[in-house]
């Protein structure tokens, strides 16, 4: 197929190219070419200018040479990139925020850039709950002793002193109440758990009761998850004080971002006995460092790493959904999520 629209469908080992070429096949007739970017184990280092990026600035601007519009969810579209491409018009990303683009560049070339919200919505709430799940039945400390040691020591997690904790009344109070948090609540809600929620910028309904302070959820909650955006004003929101106003005994988790929690104040919560246990998917330094004192807390802690959004069908819908903006694009129709 062959058109005067030329793209490449830079994708990953997630989001593969040919998901983003069949998308893109229901949409518009577009010359695709496609090219798998390596998949980064921390952000992008040698370029300050972008983030969370695979290292292959001169594979994609090698790829881009005559084209237009770029899909991908990795690459690195920085300065040296765009300067490079002079006919590219179009840049759609395949995930929630456009993270790994300069987008200040991106104006000055004057590229439009596009990215795909929501797509990640239901699996991250998924998992959310069944990290959830996991720390407040001890799930994996359980299998580990099982599975790997051939011990059936775990049984002593039914007896009153070491069993966990059941979601049916018990008071879960979640922090931030976005496309994320509204699943996550409403999740609970069937389970029977009494939800709280604090968002100071959502307004109208809410699935359980509305707090009107960070101070007085923590103060009520068994369970703490947090599901806030990470800004300058929600960075370290949960520190040693904060996590000295929850009961004794309680549950934090975290699948949404790393900073918004002080792992140092968790770990000491944890060591005294003051929390219970915590899961998390999130770290403040990824991939999690050797020094960090998280993995030999294994007994307390649910660790995973930033699996949250790894779900089959958020590939295939954010495939979909740069499809789309590439089509209004092609068809002159106004860019339904574009931030240049």
């Amino acid at each position: 197929m062959t058109s005067s629209v030329r793209v490449v469908a830079a994708g990953d080992h997630f989001v593969l190219p040919s998901l983003i070429t069949a998308a893109l096949g229901k949409e518009a007739a577009c010359d695709v070419r496609e090219l798998t970017l390596g998949w980064p184990l921390q952000p992008f280092g040698p370029v300050a200018e972008v983030s969370e990026a695979s290292d292959a600035e001169d594979e994609l601007i090698g790829a881009l040479a005559g084209a237009q519009v770029l899909v991908t969810q990795m690459g690195p579209v920085t300065e040296r990139v765009l300067g490079a491409c002079p006919e590219l018009r179009l840049v759609v990303v395949c995930r929630g925020g456009p993270v790994n683009v300069n987008l200040a560049a991106a104006e000055r070339h004057d590229v439009r850039v596009c990215f795909a919200p929501g797509r990640n919505a239901a699996a991250t709430a998924e998992f959310t709950v069944g990290l959830l799940l996991a720390a407040l039945r001890r799930i994996p400390q359980a299998h580990e002793l099982l599975a790997r040691e051939g011990s059936w020591a775990g049984s002593a997690y039914y007896t009153y002193e070491h069993s966990g904790l059941e979601l049916e009344d018990l008071p879960v109070g979640l922090v931030g109440y976005g496309a994320v948090g509204s699943r996550v609540a409403r999740a609970l809600c069937a389970f029977g758990a009494r939800v709280m929620v604090y968002d100071p910028y959502v307004r109208g309904e809410v699935h359980g009761l509305r707090v009107s302070s960070l101070d007085d959820l923590l103060r009520r909650s068994a369970v703490v998850t947090l599901h806030a955006r990470l800004t300058a004003e929600t960075r370290g929101l949960i520190g040693a004080r904060e996590l000295a106003l929850l009961p004794p005994g309680a549950v934090v988790v975290n699948a949404a971002r790393g900073p918004l929690l002080d792992e140092d104040a968790l770990c000491d919560a944890l060591e005294s006995g003051r929390l219970a246990a915590a899961a998390l998917d999130t770290y403040a330094r990824e991939p999690l460092p050797p020094d960090s004192r998280l993995p030999a807390l294994a007994d307390r802690v649910v660790l995973t790493p930033h699996l949250g959004g790894a779900s089959r069908a958020v590939a295939e819908k954010a495939a979909r959904i740069a499809a789309a903006e590439v089509g209004r694009w092609v068809r002159g129709e106004p860019l339904a999520h574009c931030l240049t």
